[in-house]
């Protein structure tokens, strides 16, 4: 090469070829890059297959896999045929090259560039498009195994009378289809011409005839076929108006067919199809012709038909038919979205009967015993206490609870009882000391459930525990408290090795463990730590001295990721919840099947639908939707996961769900049928929130019945954004037992209110029975208000809360200091033709960390109360006092100890203690509140003392009959510092046996 200057003229730079040893070498570091590209691939392959074995669940993983490698190979060689042949082709048919023009000329140094070349340019092209039309491809599995496994619906659409199912499995596939030969066709059109250019079967500049006869007839059969594809296109999209989305007025985001689709549209498809059929025919006689005359008008003419036929003429028809008299011409295709909507959602079933809103009953005493059977109040809110749990039941740092708990019902003494629950799950961020010992092999698991009074309180507020301590104790007898698979375990752990695990702690010290389930993957592979140092990200895996013979990793352990795991066609419910069921800890969630393709039913957003303030704190509680967009769902599956185990159970709930059945033929085996379904399980099924969620919105405008009333929109309810806090979002449904009008006993129901469009007063009522097993299971009442007088809705009544000047006092005294006030769910209760609005008032106050309850608002008929319990503030509200008398272990004070009197005695002058910090309070007097609190102090620590003793002379007794005294400030201070059972004394069950169910 040239001298650049710095050597002697003339000179030249000789760049030899690289030494033997550099070219082993890079020829080594090249395979050995290849080998670790090919490795990490592998392994990402093998852990899922090895995961899907081990929860038993492998032909999911194969007929997934099978089925896109099938479609990739397909799909991705049609579009590589149909491209190759066509480049070939194209160069076959190539004209001789006789005298070049200077267009020819400029090709001709391309043309011989790239001719040594030309096979394997060839093979290049045609393998890129087909990598990527098979990727695509691979991505209808769905598509594919819906349309191949489809079920009939037995129901037909009100316009073409064919079967749903044509819509829901079948009109995708065919899309897919169609949008694939637009791409073939496209494709090879532009690569034929390119080729035809190159070759000069097509001159742009030279003079004389732009295109030879050959590239004349291989292009027009290449537009012919784009052509006929757009005449199926048409064709189909006369039945897509079915289901083609579209923004209307009164409904929202409507599906199906409107007067101008009926009208105009559908006739504009089917003359477009027509002409294009003629169209396409007229480029395919090009071969014989060697003309583009004819084909060239005849593109014209279809071009110009769909602007006019298809575009302006639809536009005239709305503008001078429909708009000037909609109700006349829209209520014949409303009447069918309202039928169809009904049906696809569920809430065909509904039934909506008026409720005067207001009570006629002059007999008080009658309304105050009514109060107390009517419903099963829960004065404990489970998306409240949740720092309560922690604090009093959370024993050591490195347990938690999720924000929200759940509520479930369990039998006591033959009643059900309403029941708050949570699980003492692992929390790494509470560890002694953080690495990867620690985070993967010591600390593996949760311990026990955690389980209180849903509907009372003891006399400090806090709960009333049925189940605690650790081990765990209490009403729910013996079962499997390890808890391996939890809502809080989204890391790894190595279980069952030689490094044993932290089990939990006790007065003895801590206890130590080996998993024994045959849960997870075995390491005890060579091949198998490999894979998952390389899939995790963590070498140690493959040297460290903790793992050994019995070693096995546990992964994917939410219930909500291992049940989208095993079932990917299912939609995901945003709430698991546990209960423990034949000495199981099993965790519930609850799965739907959707589709967007029902004919004439408007779509919803799940995700929209199903948010609301708790969705707004905690997206783990967001719904997993594979399909976001949907215009029919079914709660089909009732999954369940064994919190130790982690085994999956998929069990079918909706016997007739045609999409069920459908995805049952395609993974058979996989979901079990619903006579499977225990008698111990069934009793903790419920019906579903976000199901629930998505049809009150549903029910907002589809409530009526009547096309006229529909469109008029004066009908149109609203879910009322929570009162309860800022957050400006939904108001979530609630659990709660109760009776509706008419009916003789307390069913487990899921309740939400409704309000006019833009107003806060009442327009309705909304429940579902949430009970499984009963007859009425998911059956929807819609207690309807009448529109001529004004009903308080939940933001009104929280506002004549507050702004009640006796409520605004006693509100701002227990905010004195550093308290802060936590308003609990404001539950509403039908109750004689009135409505009673109950609402716990928590104060997180002082050293507390932790809400407790204090005050319980109550209204019904104009009247409110603020009261310490439910009971008296009911009495305040009827003017009467319960003919029943209460539990005992209800009200403000704890189970008497009369067998001890010393305790009874430094009681007394804890109470006494208490009311004159309270005095002083009311006045200011900080001076005489912090003795008072000192006073308050000293006697409890007597009343400890005092029992102590006491339970040391008298031998020891069990959690569930022994009196204690409620110290509070002892209690939360072990919580605090997470030593040893953390339960006040008062918080167990003290009185269980006496007290019934609650």
């Amino acid at each position: 090469m040239p001298d650049r200057g710095g050597g002697p003229t003339g000179s030249r730079i000789r760049v030899g070829r690289p030494s033997r040893r550099v070219r082993a070498l890079l020829m080594t570091l090249g395979v050995l890059a290849v080998l670790a590209m090919t490795f990490v691939m592998f392994a990402g392959f093998w852990t899922d297959w090895l995961w899907y074995r081990s929860v038993h669940y492998s032909s999911v993983f194969t007929t997934t896999l099978w089925t896109k490698i099938g479609l990739f190979f397909v799909f991705g060689l049609l579009m590589a045929a149909a491209v190759g042949f066509n480049i070939w082709l194209a160069h076959r048919l190539r004209p001789p090259l006789s005298a070049m023009s200077m267009e020819q000329q400029s090709l001709d140094r391309y043309r011989m560039g790239i001719a040594p070349y030309k096979r394997w340019l060839l093979v290049a092209i045609t393998s890129l498009v087909g990598l990527i039309a098979g990727a695509s491809a691979s991505g209808q599995w769905r598509t594919w195994l819906m349309w191949v496994n489809g079920v009939p619906f037995h129901q037909k659409d009100p316009q073409f009378h064919l079967d749903v199912s044509f819509y829901a499995f079948d009109l995708p596939w065919y899309r897919f289809l169609l949008g694939f030969g637009f791409a073939a066709a496209v494709l090879s059109l532009v690569a034929a011409a390119l080729t035809h250019y190159l070759y000069g079967g097509l001159r742009i500049t030279s003079p004389g005839a732009r295109a030879t006869a050959a590239a004349t007839g291989h292009l027009s059969v290449l537009l012919g076929i784009f052509v006929a594809l757009k005449a199926v296109a048409y064709w189909l999209d006369r039945y897509g108006l079915a289901v083609k989305s579209s923004d209307f007025k009164a409904t929202g985001n409507w599906t199906g067919l409107r007067y101008v689709d009926a009208n105009a549209y559908l006739p504009a498809k089917t003359i477009l199809f027509c002409i294009a059929v003629i169209c396409a025919l007229l480029f395919f006689a090009t071969l014989w012709r060697r003309t583009w005359q004819l084909p060239v008008i005849g593109f014209g003419l279809m071009v110009l038909s769909a602007i006019l036929i298809g575009g302006l003429y639809p536009a005239i028809v709305q503008k001078f038919q429909v708009q000037p008299n909609e109700q006349a011409k829209e209520s014949p295709y409303v009447e069918k979205n309202l039928k169809a909507t009904r049906e696809a959602y569920g809430i065909d079933g509904t039934d909506v009967v008026p409720y005067k809103g207001s009570s006629d009953t002059a007999d008080k005493a009658k309304l105050r015993d009514d109060a107390d059977t009517v419903a099963s109040i829960r004065l404990m809110d489970p998306n409240i206490v949740s720092p309560t749990f922690q604090q009093l039941q959370q024993v050591r740092n490195y347990y938690g609870f999720p924000s929200n708990l759940d509520v479930d019902r369990y039998t006591k003494d033959g009643k059900d009882q309403d029941t708050v629950l949570g699980l003492r799950e692992l929390n790494l961020a509470g560890i002694p000391k953080s690495n990867w010992i620690n985070d993967h092999f010591r600390y593996t698991h949760g311990y026990g459930v955690v389980a209180a009074k849903g509907t009372t309180a003891d006399s400090e507020g806090r709960p009333l525990f049925t189940e605690y301590d650790l081990p765990s104790k209490g009403d729910l007898g013996d079962y499997q408290q390890q808890i391996y698979y939890g809502e809080k375990t989204t890391q790894y752990s190595i279980v069952g090795g030689p490094q044993k695990e932290i089990d939990y702690s006790d007065d003895s010290g801590e206890k130590t463990t080996s998993y024994k389930g045959k849960s997870g993957i075995s390491l005890s592979s060579p091949v198998n730590r490999a894979a998952y140092a390389v899939a995790f990200g963590e070498p140690q895996i493959m040297y460290s001295g903790a793992i050994g013979e019995g070693s096995r990793i546990l992964y994917n352990r939410t219930p909500k990721e291992r049940v989208e795991a095993v079932a990917p066609w299912l939609t995901i419910d945003g709430d698991a919840y546990p209960a423990v069921v034949d000495g199981k800890i099993q965790w519930i969630v609850d799965a739907y099947t959707t589709t967007n393709g029902y004919p004439y039913a408007s779509r919803t957003t799940l995700g929209d639908t199903t948010a609301d303030s708790l969705t707004a704190t905690n997206n783990q509680r967001a719904v997993v939707a594979q399909q976001n967009q949907v215009n029919y769902i079914r709660n089909s599956v009732k999954a369940t996961v064994d919190a130790y185990t982690g085994d999956v159970k998929l069990y079918q709930w909706d016997t007739e769900d045609p999409v069920l059945k459908t995805w049952m033929k395609a993974f058979p085996n996989t979901v079990k049928p619903k006579d499977s379904i225990s008698p111990s399980l069934e009793d903790h099924l419920r019906y579903p929130q976000d199901l629930f969620k998505v049809q009150r919105e549903l029910l907002t405008r589809y409530h009526v019945k009547d096309a006229q009333t529909f469109l008029s929109g004066s009908e149109v309810w609203q879910v009322p954004d929570d009162p309860t806090n800022n957050s400006g979002s939904a108001v979530p449904p609630y659990y709660l037992s109760m009776k509706l009008p008419g009916q003789t006993s307390q069913a487990f129901s899921l309740t939400t209110t409704m309000t006019p469009n833009g107003r806060d007063n009442l327009s309705a009522f909304v429940s579902v029975n949430a009970e499984a097993g009963t007859e009425d299971y998911g059956k929807i009442s819609v207690l309807k208000l009448p529109t001529g007088r004004t009903v308080d809705g939940p933001k009104r009544v929280q506002s004549q809360f507050n702004s009640e000047p006796a409520i605004a006092e006693s509100i701002r005294l227990l905010k004195g200091g550093d308290s802060e006030v936590e308003y609990g769910n404001l539950l509403t209760v039908p109750l004689d033709g009135g409505l009673l609005y109950v609402e716990p008032v928590y104060v997180r106050g002082g050293d507390l960390k932790y809400p407790l309850l204090r005050k319980v608002l109550v209204t019904y008929g104009g009247s409110t109360a603020f009261e310490p319990t439910l009971g008296q503030a009911l009495d305040k509200v009827f003017g009467a006092e319960s003919s029943t008398t209460p539990p005992p272990d209800e009200g403000t004070k704890n189970p008497p100890t009369s067998s001890n009197p010393t305790v009874q005695d430094a009681l007394d002058d804890a109470q006494k203690a208490f009311d004159q910090g309270q005095e002083a309070l009311k006045k200011g007097d900080w001076q005489a509140y912090g003795e008072a609190q000192k006073d308050l102090e000293d006697a409890l620590k007597r009343a400890e003392d005092a029992q102590a003793k006491a339970s040391k002379a008298g031998g020891s007794q069990s959690a569930d009959k022994t009196d204690e005294p409620a110290d509070g400030k002892k209690a939360d201070k072990d919580a605090d510092n997470g030593d040893g059972p953390s339960s006040s004394p008062s918080s167990s069950p003290s009185s269980e046996k006496s007290s019934g169910s609650g």
